[in-house]
């Protein structure tokens, strides 16, 4: 995207839309989050469409910070109310620390800038017995592209990787002989290696020696799970065949690839994980973003209170 001339909103549009569909694909948002958030940045668009229309080499990695001050004076004098510019300005601290994490800027224009904040909202999993259900579902069809399906649900929640990740996955990123594990890479290209259970490292490499090969088009191609063209399969079709096996099982039809990362940290947690190696499962680079699951395990850890403290047992 960056370096994209803006011509009739190309490259600016582009990476907005690409951070909604990251929204609603990888963070599960509702549909009405997601329009708010169109609608917030969609004066920051109009705004960096004729700032960068001005530059030889308009794209969003030459929009400063002085850029990003104007566009709050802009907001100003257009009469905003401060709630409402605080919203704003929220909206495009968290689009421009997306396009951080994608590798199109190098520089966040709205670094250090005072935002009120937004309060956080607890992810919503889904039980154990969803999760089953859930999984269960491609094993009902006898096609390449579902043992590619069951495959992918399986490593997602076996690792709590993001959906970003699961899908850049190439061969060989997965470890099926010994020590079972998945090396992926997380936001700003920051790898990690992911220990697996022995179930899902072999459907991996079953799928690698018999479905892949019927999907693969190109003997060169690397990506490991691929569309009905052999090509490298997208969070959005992903996410497509999700809500497919999601009506499937009777669940809830706002379960998200982000869901079963969810589920896999809160299920962990009440299992009896520790939170820092959750943290490093998850890839959070501050544990404070993976202590928002405690507050969703409060029955273990109510029950292992019971359990351990010696004035609590009766």
């Amino acid at each position: 995207m960056a370096g994209v001339k803006t011509r009739r909103g190309g490259a600016v549009r582009e990476a907005i839309d690409n951070f909604l569909t990251y929204l609603e694909v990888e963070k599960g948002y509702s549909d009405n989050t997601i329009a708010a958030y169109r609608n917030d940045l969609s004066g920051l668009q109009a705004f960096a469409e004729a700032v960068l229309a001005r530059r030889t080499a308009p794209s969003w990695s030459n929009f400063t910070r002085q850029d990003m001050l104007g566009y709050q004076l802009d907001l100003k004098e257009r009469g905003y109310v401060s709630t409402t510019l605080a919203r704003k300005v929220a909206a495009a601290r968290s689009f421009f620390g997306f396009l951080l994490g994608e590798g199109v800027i190098r520089v966040n224009p709205t670094e250090k800038m005072s935002s009120p904040g937004v309060g956080r909202v607890l992810p919503k999993p889904i039980s154990i017995e969803q999760v089953r259900r859930l999984l269960e579902q491609p094993a009902r069809l006898d096609t390449a592209e579902a043992k590619r399906d069951a495959v992918m649900l399986e490593l997602l929640y076996a690792s709590g990787m993001r959906i970003s990740e699961l899908v850049s996955l190439n061969v060989g990123d997965v470890n099926t002989d010994g020590e079972y594990f998945v090396r992926c890479f997380g936001k700003g290209r920051k790898g990690r290696i992911i220990p697996i259970y022995e179930r899902v490292a072999r459907s991996v490499q079953e799928y690698i020696d018999v479905d892949r090969r019927k999907l693969a088009r190109d003997p060169a191609t690397i990506a490991l799970f691929l569309n009905a063209r052999g090509e490298r399969l997208t969070r959005q079709g992903f996410w497509q065949k999700l809500k497919e096996y999601t009506r499937a099982a009777g669940l809830d039809a706002q379960i998200s690839p982000h869901t079963l990362r969810h589920s896999f940290a809160t299920h962990m947690l009440s299992g009896g994980a520790d939170l820092r190696a959750v943290q490093e499962l998850l890839g959070h680079a501050n544990i404070a973003t993976t202590q928002v699951y405690t507050h969703l395990t409060s029955d273990h850890i109510r029950r292992t209170y019971q359990k351990s403290h010696p004035r609590a047992k009766k």
